[in-house]
């Protein structure tokens, strides 16, 4: 396979669209925000959020490929008729070769985030916790699509982390929302399937690329939404909110 070949945007071009509309408008409500606040909240600026966020999108478009699932060989029974009696024979076709790749906008920048958010913010525990949860939902709404890959439904991952972050600490919600969202679909959906990819006649199986990469970026918008909801609550309290305590 050409190399230009692991170049290209995972959805496609309408939801792509969508995406960015989504993006404005999240870009709206944080140019009303107070980046103090808000900084706070999330332990980044929202105006870095942002900047990320469409990085993010702009990195959708490349994968590095680090791995080579070679081509195997796939029996299939067939049914021959031969002077009126059926014989059952095995055809054997060949299932093409599979590139494993990390998608830059959808797992790399994603996790780097992930990790200095948990740093940042000293949320460990709670991002362990709120991880797993996702991981396992993802995991068990995942399914392997021929000629796709790993995929699942765009809106479970982002609502099922609004609930785990609210649940585990409504002061960290933010942080925690775009950690456990974006760690556990990426182990949940991808890597905890990665197993199954190779005999579907994917060409390229894209970690955190076609398939979650749309989860993912709408779980960094309801991520950037919660820390504008934080400034707002901050401001009105008089005092953004306490750090976490060791």
């Amino acid at each position: 396979m050409a190399p230009s070949g692991l170049q290209y945007f995972p959805v496609a071009w309408p939801f792509l669209v969508l995406l960015v509309v989504l993006l404005g408008v999240a870009a709206g409500v944080v140019a009303v925000s107070t980046l103090r606040y808000a900084s706070a909240a999330m332990g980044i600026g929202p105006g870095s959020m942002l900047l990320l966020l469409l990085l993010a999108l702009a990195g959708s478009y490349v994968n590095i490929p680090i791995a080579y699932l070679p081509a195997r060989e796939v029996t299939h029974a067939a049914v021959v008729s031969f002077f009126g009696i059926r014989y059952v024979i095995p055809v054997v076709r060949e299932a093409p070769a599979t590139v494993i790749a990390i998608n830059v906008g959808g797992a790399l920048i994603p996790g780097i985030l992930s990790v200095y958010l948990i740093l940042k913010n000293r949320l460990l525990f709670l991002s362990i916790v709120g991880v797993a949860v996702v991981a396992a939902v993802c995991h068990r709404i995942a399914r392997p699509v021929p000629g796709l890959g790993i995929a699942e439904p765009v809106f479970i991952p982002p609502a099922v982390t609004a609930v785990v972050a609210v649940v585990l600490s409504r002061r960290y919600a933010a942080p925690l929302a775009y950690i456990s969202g974006s760690l556990g679909t990426l182990i949940g959906a991808d890597l905890l399937n990665l197993d199954k990819v190779q005999g579907l006649g994917a060409p390229i199986a894209s970690i955190g690329g076609a398939g979650t990469f749309d989860g993912i970026f709408v779980t960094g918008l309801l991520a950037l939404l919660y820390a504008s909801l934080g400034v707002h609550l901050g401001a009105g309290n008089g005092a953004p909110p306490r750090r976490a305590r060791r």
